[in-house]
């Protein structure tokens, strides 16, 4: 059953696209672009809205009231990345604040889908070129940022599977101090039922945590990439205590003393 669940929610996603990515690519030149992100947002809601109902995936989320309120806040958002859940629920979460996404250039090239993303104000690098990438998501992210859209980074670079942990890269916290914006880290348990690679989804709850902001002014990249992969790897063992039963906690992977009683 949650095999022909999966499917029919997959064909929901590929026959949908189509027409909605080809109408965004035809009205990109005629409209602005918070209305063009509006319109792609709505092919996005869809596809987690048929999630809940078909694949019976809900989101729990918890500390909204740590996103900043003013109008010209700056933020970066760090995310633990699982799956494609994260990438499709964030951005109908925090409507109407626009999310400017960091991805691999690759995407672009995927027919309907890729060619509606080149068309936003999103942030795409080349990922063999480290160096040019660096520079890319400062020089694009900053113009995101000054456009009033916060940037939306996965600082793992790809997905990880449950209960582990990814290299944490500082092009986020770099982006972030140089762009004086504050970063707010945000864990995810998108892995329990849309497990990493997996066709089939299991039925159940996402837990989306949303950490208090970091402020970045007079910190270096990486001590700040730091404080976010500690926030963020103690709530995902907080989150889902069973996957991490027999992992490092994450101040002794960075070789800080375990404190705790």
């Amino acid at each position: 059953m949650n095999f022909l669940r999966a499917l029919v929610h997959l064909l929901i996603m590929a026959i949908t696209v189509i027409p909605w990515a080809t109408a965004a690519v035809v009205l990109s030149p005629f409209v602005s672009h918070d209305r063009l992100y509006r319109f792609c947002v709505g092919w996005i809601a869809l596809s987690v809205k048929t999630g809940t109902r078909l694949l019976g995936i809900r989101n729990r989320v918890t500390g909204m009231e740590n996103l900043p309120r003013e109008k010209e806040a700056r933020v970066v958002l760090l995310v633990k990345h699982q799956s494609t859940w994260e990438t499709f629920c964030m951005a109908p979460l925090l409507l109407p604040r626009p999310l400017a996404y960091v991805f691999k250039r690759e995407l672009i090239y995927i027919p309907f889908f890729g060619w509606a993303m080149a068309s936003l104000h999103m942030i795409h690098i080349d990922r063999s070129q480290t160096t040019r990438a660096f520079r890319a998501v400062v020089q694009q992210g900053r113009a995101a940022l000054d456009g009033g859209s916060w940037v939306i980074m996965f600082p793992e670079g790809t997905r990880i599977p449950r209960g582990q942990r990814g290299t944490y890269h500082p092009a986020g916290a770099l982006l972030a101090i140089e762009c004086n914006a504050a970063v707010v880290p945000v864990a995810v348990t998108s892995a329990k039922c849309w497990p990493r690679k997996a066709f089939v989804k299991r039925p159940g709850t996402v837990d989306i945590s949303i950490g208090p902001p970091i402020a970045s002014a007079g910190r270096k990249p990486r001590e700040l990439m730091q404080d976010v992969e500690n926030w963020i790897e103690t709530e995902m063992r907080r989150l889902d205590p069973e996957a991490y039963a027999h992992a490092v906690p994450p101040a002794a992977a960075a070789g800080v003393p375990d404190t705790r009683a």
